[in-house]
């Protein structure tokens, strides 16, 4: 809740950047929706943080791992990395094919 009136005191919603991709081409891009996710993510509403980017767990899972990784180095780290990668890029690229079925 004091999340909430956090971000309507300092109104993130309207400093959000467009996707210049958009307004040139009139398609979205790949990262189309990852803002807003991510500002849903901050508002605790995790459903419509996957509705609208359904990457952004999978990508902050390769984040948080890089960086703990960073700080406390894996024995098998490369390989936990590269899966983490690969499913990333494969639920953002699935999700962008759907978006134009």
């Amino acid at each position: 809740m004091r999340l909430k009136a956090l971000f309507i005191i300092l109104g993130l919603d309207n400093y959000m950047l467009p996707c210049f991709t958009k307004q040139i081409i009139g398609i979205d891009c790949p990262g189309c929706g990852l803002q807003r996710s991510a500002l849903f993510l901050l508002k605790g509403e995790f459903w419509a943080a996957f509705e609208m980017y359904p990457a952004i767990y999978p990508m902050m899972l390769l984040f948080g791992f890089l960086g703990i990784n960073k700080l406390f180095p894996f024995k098998y780290s490369n390989t936990i990395t590269i899966t983490l990668m690969i499913s990333t890029v494969g639920i953002l690229l699935t999700n962008y094919i759907l978006k134009f079925i």
